[in-house]
């Protein structure tokens, strides 16, 4: 395989090119998750991939401008705005080590003591929203302003159709805020901690739009306007837990095709970075049996390849 070497944004572009043609051809795209009735109508043969280096400049191809929920993309951002606030003490109340379970897993919970194993599972992403709701009144609008102003995109909002059906369905996500409430580790009550975190986890946005408000993570921890969102150490530590645990109990098999720091959602989306060069995110709603697109792991590992761009 000859590697491609990049030295300016538009020698990505060829590359994109490429491997859009190439997942075109390619049988098999997984299922779109079917307990979210917004998300089981979606096709699982759509396709985009943006593109955003360290300048702001973004580019992609296929459906890159379309918008799908981001679900569980979200909460790579939730961590970062708590972990600004709180520094260390988050640590006490979230692991981060992987979970080898599924992401909405209660197993672990009990036997220690209601401290779920990393942010990126269910029950730690509910941690992470109830101690940034603690600090600001309301962690899905400060996740929307944040997302807003590092998209550049003030259209950008919830989808009440997609949180309406998640709070229908979230009798497990429910039943993990209640548990670990029970161990003292949730603050708010626990309606208003679901509230906030369905609304998190309906926010629409584009590849272009995910890409771009991941640029932080690139910039190790630099916003988009230059104010410093994260300490250095701070953009290390998301971009490590995202390497280890951004694709739940696939993570790592992830490391091993893509090498790069993650974060998939049900919606189908994934965003990546490559720290200190760009940031990526891949849309298509067809999933494996993990929970993770089906196209979208296999274009970040053809990227990788392609460009020899990891973290290895």
């Amino acid at each position: 395989m000859v590697i491609m070497t990049m030295t300016s944004s538009h020698t990505f572009l060829p590359v994109l090119e490429r491997i859009a043609e190439e997942i075109g051809r390619t049988p098999g795209r997984g299922r779109p998750a079917d307990y979210i009735p917004a998300l089981a109508a979606r096709d699982p043969r759509s396709f985009g991939m943006a593109v955003a280096e360290l300048d702001g400049t973004v580019y992609g191809v296929g459906e890159w401008r379309e918008p799908f929920s981001a679900q569980s993309i979200t909460k790579v951002f939730t961590l970062a705005l708590d972990l600004a606030r709180e520094g260390d003490e988050l640590w006490e109340h979230v692991g981060r080590e992987p979970s080898g379970n599924p992401f909405n897993s209660l197993v672990q919970l009990e036997y220690e003591n209601g401290i779920p194993r990393n942010p990126f599972i269910n029950a730690g992403a509910l941690v992470v929203t109830d101690r940034l709701h603690t600090r600001t009144g309301d962690a899905a609008g400060h996740l929307l302003d944040f997302l807003r102003a590092e998209s550049g995109n003030p259209a950008l909002d919830f989808d009440k159709e997609v949180a309406a059906s998640e709070t229908a369905h979230g009798d497990r996500n429910a039943a993990l805020a209640h548990f670990m409430a029970s161990y003292g580790n949730i603050d708010n009550d626990v309606p208003v901690l679901l509230d906030q975190y369905f609304r998190q986890c309906s926010v629409a946005a584009t590849c272009a739009d995910l890409a771009l408000a991941t640029g932080f993570l690139a910039r190790h921890g630099i916003r988009a306007d230059g104010g410093r969102l994260l300490t250095r150490s701070q953009a290390k530590q998301v971009n490590a837990v995202m390497l280890t645990c951004g694709t739940y109990d696939a993570a790592g098999d992830f490391a091993y095709r893509v090498g790069l720091p993650g974060k998939s959602g049900v919606g189908g989306g994934i965003i990546a970075v490559v720290p200190g060069r760009c940031t990526l995110c891949v849309w298509s709603p067809g999933l494996d049996e993990r929970g993770n697109s089906v196209a979208g792991v296999a274009a970040l590992d053809r990227f990788t390849t392609l460009t020899g761009l990891s973290v290895f």
